[in-house]
């Protein structure tokens, strides 16, 4: 039986009785306070325990240090901070106006000569050879190995020379001739600056504008506006997820191909993230600005060629012979082809060409634009997400696309030691008993990558002249300037500091807290830290407005 509130009278909300169980769910739990308030002061949650030991007095010390993950899913705080993180670098690269990268120092004299008696070795090595005196070959090349250690301490960086007891495998040598199919690009001398070129507005005002952009791979078939494919039937989810594994490659021969096209070292810095339809895409911040033909006339051009044998459908099924230590054909008995075979039997045409779509999308950003922060915003809003969760799947539609897309990512050679090739009846460079078929390791064939398995986030060399550690170290010099903090002279005698030994505290220690304990601890320093830096703000705010009226007052 219905009953139905009388009209005018509505039905008076039912609160739990006291005391029942629906009143006690309603409380909310204490740890769960803990993680939200840890959250929300930036409190890592999933700390390190590391343990310090001073080897002069014996003590110990547990230190909880960051997790440092990058994703929402495993420590929010953590993965905010990394994202806060690359925005700084984005803009403290864009728009520069002067070279990030300083030419390096001249050597010293002391350099120079252990070049110069490295240069003497090596000649007395030749002769050795020549004169087939084996005998002194050995003493050479240890002198060589105490020179070379003797520059490195020195302070250069990099080798002089590749080892001489290094084997050499012979390169395979494919065409660089440009395929008949791709139209021609012009091709400069690359000058080395990397800022963009100055603009004269008609009232002589001076600026130097930036851009960025957006590239796309090519369409696999019509797809409706949740991504997911019109005709799954017609949809080529093969050349899709052999375009989501190469799109890196293709992205580098991309720079590389602009950078000879306009004739000046082009810095960019960008994310890799998926489509709707679970293609990937990338945005860069570019520093600079270049004409968008061009940019149109390079993405139109460049592709990626895959030397790898062509496969079309997986049907063999390989099992390991332990006997003879080599993978053979379930079926006949027969031993797989090796790699190199497969390689030599490759003819003039690649296993995989990767392009771009037609949709290529550029903008002009000045330094002072009030868009400049949202673009940031939108070229970072998916780093701290898997790929597969960039975009919530909300039909079955869309979820049939994915399950249909990963079962060809699963199954689609990644590299040259992917254990996929033995689903084609090809044995992958260095084989061995422990390769499962269609089961390989590699990232791209996660779930959660869609088949981007390599980094995200793009920047190139000189984008700001600085490494994420050394923007870290800005943001803790700021915070201690702020708050008037020195580090002072910890060490008494700067040339022999305290000898310390770090190690992995383990879980099951009796001197390491339990975590809710960490948390707490962390979380009251961390307030006490947000609590002294918006009392120092404060105090700036009201230094700056004495000087502001103090200014007015004499004027």
């Amino acid at each position: 039986m219905t009953i139905t509130a009388l009209p005018g009278l509505e039905p008076e909300e039912q609160q739990p009785r006291p005391g029942s169980r629906a009143a006690r769910r309603l409380i909310p739990l204490a740890a769960d306070v803990v993680k939200d308030m840890a959250t929300e002061y930036g409190v890592c949650l999933r700390p390190v325990g590391l343990r310090r030991t001073d080897l002069t007095t014996g003590k110990t010390e547990i230190i909880d240090v960051p997790c440092g993950a990058t994703r929402e899913d495993k420590c929010p705080p953590c993965a905010k901070r990394a994202r806060r993180l690359r925005k700084v670098q984005i803009r403290e690269g864009w728009h520069r106006a002067d070279e990030p990268a300083p030419s390096p120092e001249p050597a010293t004299e002391g350099q120079r000569a252990l070049i110069s008696l490295r240069a003497h070795l090596e000649h007395a090595r030749d002769e050795a050879v020549r004169a087939s005196l084996w005998d002194q070959l050995g003493e050479v090349d240890d002198a060589i190995r105490e020179v070379e250690e003797a520059i490195a301490a020195e302070g250069l960086r990099g080798t002089v020379a590749p080892p001489h007891d290094k084997p050499t495998e012979p390169k395979r040598q494919r065409s660089t001739k440009r395929r008949q199919d791709a139209p021609d690009l012009p091709r400069q001398k690359v000058d080395p600056r990397t800022i963009g070129r100055i603009y004269t507005a008609p009232d002589g005002t001076e600026y130097r504008p930036s851009m960025w952009l957006t590239v796309t791979l090519d369409s696999y078939g019509p797809v409706r506006p949740d991504g997911s494919p019109v005709d799954p039937s017609t949809y080529d989810y093969r050349r899709a997820a052999w375009d989501a594994i190469t799109f890196p490659r293709l992205l580098d021969r991309f720079w590389q191909n602009l950078r000879r096209c306009v004739g000046w070292n082009v810095q960019y810095a960008g994310c890799v993230e998926p489509q709707r339809r679970l293609a990937p895409h990338a945005h860069f911040a570019i520093r600079g600005t270049i004409p968008r033909a061009v940019l149109r006339q390079v993405a139109a051009a460049t592709y990626h060629q895959v030397w790898w044998p062509r496969v079309d459908q997986p049907t063999c099924r390989p099992v390991w012979d332990a006997d003879a230590e080599t993978w053979c054909d379930g079926a006949t008995g027969q031993p797989l082809t090796d790699w190199d075979s497969a390689l030599d039997a490759l003819d003039d045409e690649p296993a995989h060409v990767i392009r771009f779509g037609a949709q290529v999308r550029a903008e002009g950003v000045n330094a002072d634009d009030r868009n400049v922060d949202r673009t940031i915003g939108y070229i970072t809003k998916y780093v701290t997400k898997s790929a597969a969760d960039c975009h919530q799947l909300t039909t079955d539609r869309q979820r049939d696309h994915l399950e249909r897309f990963w079962r060809e990512l699963r199954v689609t050679p990644c590299s040259e030691r992917c254990a996929n090739w033995l689903l084609y009846g090809i044995q992958p460079k260095n084989a061995h008993a422990r390769l499962r078929p269609g089961n390989c390791k590699g990232r791209v064939h996660q779930r959660s990558t869609l088949g981007i398995g390599g980094r995200r986030i793009l920047v190139s060399r000189d984008w700001s002249g600085k490494t994420l550690a050394d923007h870290r170290y800005d943001a803790r010099a700021w915070v201690k300037a702020l708050l008037g903090v020195s580090d002072g002279d910890t060490a008494t005698d700067p040339e022999s500091p305290t000898p310390v030994a770090w190690e992995l505290a383990r879980p099951n220690d009796p001197d390491l807290p339990p975590m809710r304990h960490r948390l707490l601890r962390a979380l009251a320093q961390r307030i006490q830290w947000r609590n002294a830096i918006n009392a120092a703000r404060d105090r700036a705010a009201q230094y700056e407005q004495q000087l502001t009226n103090g200014e007015e007052a004499h004027l």
